[in-house]
């Protein structure tokens, strides 16, 4: 998905924007310099890259999440880019955008390239960086062993369960004063999540930002982890980083605590 103007829709934008000046009474003795001028304050602020594994049973998040941001790109002024697997990732292709999102993407199957041009991305800080759900299995996978630096990214941790049968739970903010959690409430209840767990919990290593509160499981389950973070950002790498563990289906982006967010989390790793 690639929201940007082809040659033909920005000819018929050019006439549109030429109607407007002329209705508005703007036209000058130069009204192509006017278009061009509006044309040009249209332009994208920054270009974001996802990436999102093809179908699957995360299908449904995805592609509510296309939905919405295409929304959002064009109330905050970005693009949006897609790929499927990380064949594309090298230097000179992150260079094009200012964020990476990891819509459902796993830290496995990457190519060596990819994984290097990506670690410089992170620690040099060319870019900002949102994860979601998947980001976070880290372990031997499908053949694939644990990448150790995405681990570290992630505050040394290892993937050990989440809860198949899903539960509703209440999380609770921590980071009232950090960009990511701007207009939230204290407490918000995320219904329907898997809630993976870990070998332990990354808060050592990370500024967490906001915690599941595992005794508001509804219904309850024995799968905990005591202290258990969810979102959390790592600030010993230049990045501006941010990692949301929810991402499981669709109907998240019904939930207004949720999309905040993922919203203030797009400004703020952008640098915007």
């Amino acid at each position: 998905m690639f929201l940007k103007f082809n040659a033909s829709r920005r000819h018929g934008w050019e006439m549109v924007l030429a109607g407007i000046l002329l209705c508005t009474g703007s036209a000058s003795a130069n009204p192509s310099a006017q278009i061009r001028d509006a044309a040009q304050s249209a332009q994208p602020k920054f270009k974001v890259i996802a990436i999102a594994e093809k179908g699957g049973i995360h299908k449904p998040f995805v592609d509510a999440a296309k939905v919405w941001l295409a929304q959002e790109a064009i109330a905050d002024g970005f693009t949006v880019d897609y790929i499927e697997n990380t064949d594309k990732i090298d230097d000179a292709f992150l260079s094009q955008y200012k964020l990476f999102i990891q819509l459902n993407f796993p830290p496995y199957a990457w190519t060596p390239t990819a994984m290097v041009a990506f670690q410089r991305y992170i620690e040099e800080g060319r870019g900002g960086w949102i994860g979601f759900h998947h980001a976070t299995l880290l372990g031997e996978f499908d053949g694939y062993p644990m990448w150790p630096w995405f681990s570290n990214f992630m505050g040394g941790i290892r993937f050990t369960k989440y809860i198949p049968t899903f539960v509703t739970g209440t999380v609770t903010v921590e980071a009232s004063d950090h960009p990511v959690m701007k207009d939230l409430p204290k407490h918000f209840v995320i219904e329907n999540e898997e809630w993976y767990t870990y070998d332990k919990s990354p808060r050592a290593n990370v500024h967490v930002l906001a915690s599941v509160d595992e005794n508001t499981y509804t219904p309850a389950s024995a799968i905990k982890m005591g202290d258990h973070p969810v979102i959390w950002s790592n600030e010993h790498v230049k990045a501006r980083n941010v990692y949301i563990f929810m991402g499981h289906h669709g109907e998240l982006f019904q939930n207004s605590a949720f999309t905040t967010i993922f919203h203030n989390s797009i400004l703020w790793a952008a640098q915007q």
